[in-house]
């Protein structure tokens, strides 16, 4: 029996082995394009190499690949620890406050308390789809950052049909769920995934009526062209946030069910579901699937921002507001959506199923369409939007 089980060492070296071939092919990739620097003639070389050598496209477009992964990473484990303690000052604790000065390093002790521990796989699962579920969820949490401009002109793909490239990765997502519940062997997972599909397709259909009122006001399925569309004199008033203010709620509330986020965390009603889909999921699979929920938290905060809250734009359009860089605004704007989304999870209290599904099909649906026939109506009417 001990035989058959790897060793502790094994268990410890196997994940620290994977990391550092990761990071010596990054590494080889960085000192190629060094070499390239030095060697060539300096920045302006440089330049001209990775815009337009083949090889110096592919290194360029993987190294911005890496600065995202990271910033993104960096901004998970920032809203893990924010949010801790925020619930903890709500329940009148502290949260995080051992590892690290004031706590800070809590979420760096669980990621390596997670790839540190052995994976189990139960004796009746589909092993193959159990492993490749959290790869597709994770994968697609994180594609969708690789066209969201955090600055102008600052995105990996600055693609002109930006909206149905965030709408159909996020459409997707719901096909890791199905696999991650299917292929554990377990009634829980499998009624938490299809709980989880029901309304993650349910509230699909009112954020895509948001989206639809958004590119008819801007013109354009540009998410850059959507920013500079909102930009006027009147600074923050000028935002799609008040003229579309039912559509920006209609949106925030779709998005807290498309990320599973209370009052919609039916998948992981414990009472009824112990755990939800990722029942069965331990250490570094469990740790994807959880990451998958945070980054895709982070991507809606940002998708509210550009969408209704004029992405990185000033909020005044004058001196001092406008010396402050277009990327801090960005920011600032989008961790207040993720606050917004943590102060929901400690004040409301879950619904029911059949409450969640009238929400979206006999509210938000009729609301949603409506709007969408009266933003076209208006827009006709007066010749108001991408040119105002």
């Amino acid at each position: 029996m001990s035989s058959a089980s790897p060793s502790h060492s094994d268990r410890i070296s196997r994940p620290l082995l994977i990391a550092g071939v990761a990071a010596a092919i990054v590494g080889l990739v960085v000192v190629v394009a060094l070499i390239a620097f030095f060697v060539d003639g300096g920045p302006a070389a440089l330049g001209a190499w990775l815009y337009a050598n083949p090889f110096g496209i592919f290194v360029r477009y993987l190294l911005e690949s890496l600065a995202l992964l990271v910033m993104v990473l960096i901004f998970t484990a920032i809203l893990i620890y924010a949010e801790r303690k925020i619930w903890g000052s709500i329940h009148l604790r502290r949260g995080p406050n051992v590892v690290g000065p004031w706590g800070t390093l809590q979420p760096f002790a669980d990621f390596l308390k997670f790839i540190l521990k052995e994976p189990i796989i139960p004796a009746g699962a589909n092993k193959g789809v159990f492993l490749l579920a959290p790869l597709v969820s994770v994968t697609l949490a994180f594609a969708a950052w690789a066209v969201i401009p955090v600055g102008d002109g600052l995105a990996i793909g600055n693609i002109n049909v930006g909206i149905l490239y965030l709408f159909a990765v996020s459409s997707l997502g719901v096909y890791g769920v199905i696999m991650a519940g299917w292929a554990s062997n377990s009634k829980y997972a499998l009624l938490s995934a299809l709980r989880v599909a029901a309304q993650m397709v349910s509230y699909e259909v009112s954020i895509g009526f948001v989206i639809v009122t958004v590119l008819l006001c801007a013109g354009s399925l540009n998410l850059t062209d959507i920013v500079h569309a909102q930009q006027s004199r009147y600074g923050f008033l000028g935002w799609y946030w008040l003229p579309l203010l039912p559509m920006f709620v209609i949106f925030f509330i779709s998005a807290l069910a498309e990320t599973n986020r209370p009052p919609f965390d039916l998948a992981e009603a414990e009472s009824e579901l112990v755990a939800g889909y990722m029942v069965e999921y331990s250490a570094s699979l469990f740790l994807l699937q959880f990451l998958t929920e945070l980054v895709a938290i982070l991507s809606m905060s940002a998708m509210t921002t550009i969408f209704f809250l004029g992405g990185w734009l000033s909020p005044l359009p004058f001196a001092p507001f406008t010396w402050i860089p277009g990327v801090l605004w960005f920011l600032a704007k989008m961790w207040c959506v993720v606050f917004m989304f943590s102060f929901v999870k400690a004040f409301v209290p879950r619904y029911r199923y059949d409450q969640l599904m009238r929400l979206g099909w006999k509210v938000f649906l009729p609301i949603s369409l409506f709007m969408v026939v009266a933003v076209a109506g208006v827009l006709e009417a007066t010749g108001w939007g991408a040119h105002h």
